[in-house]
């Protein structure tokens, strides 16, 4: 009678996994990562840098690299 308990039990966390995972399924999951992660960033200490460098080569100016790896 003890294994008819336990089985039941089993089964009944089996179920609530289930209808946890369908229920997850079911959601629609936002697909643009973009919006998950805008603004993120703003708060590190090297953001503006990070931004400065991306300027910097989209310029043209790749002379910045140079500059840091010589550091």
């Amino acid at each position: 009678m003890a294994t008819n308990i336990s089985l039941e039990k089993r089964l009944a966390a089996v179920e609530a996994a289930i209808a946890q995972l369908q229920k997850h399924v079911a959601t629609p999951q936002s697909t643009n990562w973009l919006q998950e992660i805008a603004g993120s960033f703003k708060d590190e200490p090297g953001f503006e840098e990070v931004l400065a460098y991306g300027r910097a080569i989209r310029q043209g100016d790749e002379s910045i690299l140079e500059t840091r790896e010589e550091l």
